[in-house]
């Protein structure tokens, strides 16, 4: 079955003039057969029955075409029956088939098409002799047959040729109309290669047929039109999006100096010999906690900016394996009531990239995975060096995580649980942070969780930084 509008509408054509050439075939077959079994009938009328009446007597055979029948019937029984050859009259013996057949043939009616055997197919017709017998004269349909024959292979050979000549027109043909509409898949093809996710996007491509007069140049009109809304609106979000960056790192570099003096008084007054309520040094304890939670939400913040601008990471040969072992050994004295394992080769496991960041990045894996998973979970941190790539797998037993937040997870301020405190869950950039440094290293991370089993799986090339960090969106 064709799936392409051009083979569909190539066969349609083939199909539809294949049926009118066997309608018009049958038809011209039809009408030829009729016509010559009419002339054979007229011949039957004109020849008589001389040669049947002359079988008891002297066998005349003067006048008759050759392959002439006729038969003399008495009493319903055949008496005599001969053919007209070369040699004159030739007697038969006909079967009893043929005798029966020639027996039922009405007296004095129209001619018949009967199959006489040794004979073939005949048209033959019966008349009432002087002596009361029936006389049955007959021509073969031999000529008939065999102009039929010649007239339908002459039709194959013709509308064969007919059909193949209209395949090739009609392939140039469907071609050369199917052209406009091929130059907006093309278009349409270029657009959805272009990295519309993320940075300023310049819709250039434009489909060149928007005749108004034509289908397709409505429709060429129509998606160009489409793609200057898409332009637009593309725009508008990048600035939306250039200007929430240029808020996000104003912002954070503004709020380091204020925070930073809140949390050294705060410090400053808690360190003091001098004698305060224990509501006054309460508040401060508080007032210095939430000053380095917030400190850290704008280090965050500055990173994820820094990300977003394309500004370059560090390039050097990282082990990570050691990075494992690290972050696995911070995270143990950190929790020490989940269970850390890790699953290292035994040669080291290097990549170029960002140290620091790297380290970032398992870190915040193993900090989700001690703030979402009970005590006694068993977080295993393994590192495997592929053909292809590099992974860095991050698994723990715990409750897992819902499909329907497995997508949404590496959001920005995105909680796995919405009811948590924002004190106990952190601010939702961990896995953001996560995403953004994978991709400026030209790799991925992506999650699999049900019930008893959640696994995040860090995926880096071989030896590479991208050649556009801002992928990280």
């Amino acid at each position: 079955m064709p799936r392409t509008l051009k083979a569909k509408l190539i066969a349609g054509l083939l199909v539809l003039l294949a049926l009118s050439c066997a309608a018009v075939g049958i038809a011209t077959s039809v009408a030829m057969e009729n016509f010559l079994i009419g002339r054979l009938d007229q011949q039957l009328a004109v020849y008589g029955v001389r040669f049947a009446a002359s079988l008891e007597h002297d066998e005349d055979t003067r006048g008759q075409p050759r392959g002439t029948f006729g038969a003399r019937l008495v009493d319903g029984r055949v008496t005599h029956a001969a053919v007209v050859s070369q040699e004159g009259a030739t007697p038969l013996r006909l079967s009893h088939r043929d005798e029966e057949t020639l027996a039922v043939l009405p007296v004095d009616g129209p001619p018949r098409t009967v199959d006489l055997s040794g004979l073939g197919d005949y048209r033959v017709e019966a008349a009432l002799g002087l002596d009361g017998d029936v006389l049955i004269t007959g021509l073969s349909l031999h000529g008939v047959e065999e102009t039929l024959e010649r007239l339908q292979l002459f039709e194959l050979v013709m509308f064969s040729g007919a059909l193949a000549a209209a395949g090739v027109a009609g392939v140039v043909w469907v071609r050369l109309a199917l052209r406009p509409l091929q130059r907006i898949a093309t278009t349409a093809r270029k657009v959805s290669e272009l990295p519309l996710a993320f940075g300023e996007v310049t819709l250039a491509e434009r489909v060149p047929d928007t005749d108004p007069r034509t289908e397709t140049g409505q429709v060429g009109a129509a998606f160009n039109r489409m793609l200057g809304h898409v332009e637009s609106a593309l725009g508008r979000r990048h600035a939306v999006e250039q200007r929430l960056r240029v808020f996000a790192a104003d912002a954070g570099h503004e709020l380091r100096t204020p925070l930073a003096a809140i949390r050294g008084h705060a410090e400053l007054a808690l360190r003091g010999d001098a004698p305060m309520p224990e509501e006054v040094r309460r508040a401060l304890s508080r007032i210095d906690a939430e000053s380095a939670r917030m400190s850290e939400l704008v280090d965050e913040l500055l990173l994820l900016a820094r990300l977003d601008e394309g500004r370059p990471l560090a390039r050097e040969e990282v082990d990570l394996t050691r990075l494992a072992i690290e972050a696995a050994g911070d995270a143990r004295a950190t929790a020490p009531g989940h269970h850390w394992r890790l699953e290292l080769p035994e040669e080291p496991v290097t990549v170029t990239g960002d140290p620091l960041r790297l380290h970032q990045v398992i870190a915040n894996l193993l900090s989700n995975a001690r703030i979402h998973t009970p005590e006694g979970t068993t977080v295993t941190v393994a590192v495997r060096r592929l053909p292809a790539e590099t992974q860095v797998i991050v698994k723990d037993d715990g409750p897992g995580i819902s499909p329907s937040l497995q997508e949404e997870i590496f959001e920005r301020f995105s909680r796995v649980d919405p009811g948590r405190s924002r004190a106990s869950g952190g601010a939702g950039l961990g896995l953001a942070i996560v995403r953004a440094v994978m991709a400026a290293h030209g790799g991925s991370v992506d999650v699999r969780s049900r019930p008893g089993r959640t696994e995040f799986r860090l995926r880096l090339p071989h030896g590479a930084l991208p050649p556009d960090p801002r992928r990280a969106l």
